[in-house]
């Protein structure tokens, strides 16, 4: 093992152990959730019509600077985007306003950036967005703390969430590439099974040529259709979060086991 990947897994320790928020999953598992960070285009019209096509639906983290651009990822989000997919039942969540990193601002510019993007997702579509994703899976110890009234907060850090959830760091999969990883992302399905697990993928753009933080129809389909055939629950997030008795924008208690 590397110095930096030591030095990785030390930080990751320490960011699970302070500023938690702890409710337990009880005995709602197995569930599958799907998310997709800076929510490209092709994240819903492809994506979202997968999951559609199951009776399911996903948790879309907006990055609202970024939106009606172009990037390595595609097109990003629309106005219209947002008002349709929660027509369609989906949920939407924000990834701050310019998609900044805690690691490169400070914690004073970075909380501005998130509260921006949850005030102009809300302002543009009158619904509550309360669930955020880190841009980059970037945490800090600060900026831990400094969002604990969010209804919940996505690393990904990857790992099953339960028995117990700590939802200022919920952990997370990327489904990333084509068809020659998903026997890895069946195994994650069935150990999810054997835990009765909340288990949680996010992935990017949805193309038949992803970038190298998407994947194709066909990745995304199979994750989805293995999950369905498993006999996990396909939830979002936020619907995760209503039945364990939490309504949009409440918080669990936060529990402090460490000093920072």
């Amino acid at each position: 093992m590397t110095l930096r990947s030591l030095l990785g897994a030390a930080n990751r320790k320490l960011l699970s152990s302070v500023y938690r928020r702890m409710i337990p999953l009880g005995d709602r598992g197995p569930i599958v959730s799907f998310g997709f960070d800076d929510f490209p285009r092709s994240a819903y019209l492809v994506g979202g019509a997968i999951l559609e096509s199951f009776g399911a639906r996903g948790t879309y983290y907006a990055a609202a600077g970024l939106m009606n651009t172009s990037n390595g990822l595609g097109d990003i989000c629309t106005d219209d985007d947002l008002h349709s997919l929660l027509a369609k039942g989906h949920e939407l969540g924000t990834q701050t306003f310019e998609h900044s990193s805690c690691r490169k601002v400070s914690l004073a510019y970075f909380e501005k950036d998130v509260r921006q993007g949850i005030e102009v997702v809300e302002r543009l579509t009158g619904h509550q967005a309360r669930g955020f994703a880190y841009p980059y899976g970037h945490v800090t110890v600060g900026t831990k703390k400094a969002f604990r009234d969010l209804s919940s907060v996505r690393s990904i850090y990857p790992g099953i969430n339960g028995p117990d959830i700590d939802l200022n760091l919920l952990l997370a999969n990327h489904v990333y590439g084509d068809m020659d990883v998903a026997a890895s992302l069946g195994e994650l399905i069935r150990q999810n099974i054997d835990q009765k697990g909340w288990l949680i993928f996010y992935t990017h753009d949805v193309r038949p040529n992803p970038s190298e933080y998407g994947c194709t129809p066909a990745l995304f389909e199979f994750a989805v259709s293995e999950s369905a055939k498993s006999g996990a629950r396909i939830l979002t997030i936020g619907q995760v979060l209503q039945e364990m008795g939490l309504a949009a924008g409440q918080t669990a208690p936060e529990v402090r086991p460490i000093s920072p």
